[in-house]
């Protein structure tokens, strides 16, 4: 593909790429991609990667369609909570936290923490 080809996905790119959600972002430069060479020249000209364009590929080919649904990743994706891996880091948190606030529940390091 030619430098001109990369410049108008680049520049088309900027002004969606605000807008769009993740899933919109992987789809549209699923299909910007254009013949040998495609991935890597929307790849260069969005900074999104060449393994993210592939899985919008993957999605457009899906018979089902199923890339019309409603969540953006799939159930369980993402980082699990802390207190999941460590259920004890709150305890120790709040033990760190404790002598610090010497009562004062108002206090800036105890702001917005919970202990359930």
């Amino acid at each position: 593909m030619d430098t001109v080809t990369q410049q108008s996905i680049q520049r088309k790119y900027e002004l969606l790429g605000e807008i769009l959600d993740e899933r919109g972002r992987r789809l549209w430069a699923a299909v910007s991609q254009l013949g040998r060479g495609g991935v890597a020249t929307v790849a260069r000209a969005t900074g999104l990667s060449r393994t993210t364009i592939y899985q919008g590929l993957g999605e457009l080919n899906q018979d089902q369609g199923c890339w019309h649904r409603e969540r953006l990743r799939s159930p369980g994706g993402g980082r699990k909570r802390l207190t999941e891996k460590d259920p004890q880091m709150l305890t120790s948190l709040e033990s760190l936290v404790e002598p610090a606030t010497r009562g004062d529940s108002e206090s800036p390091l105890r702001r917005g923490v919970r202990v359930n």
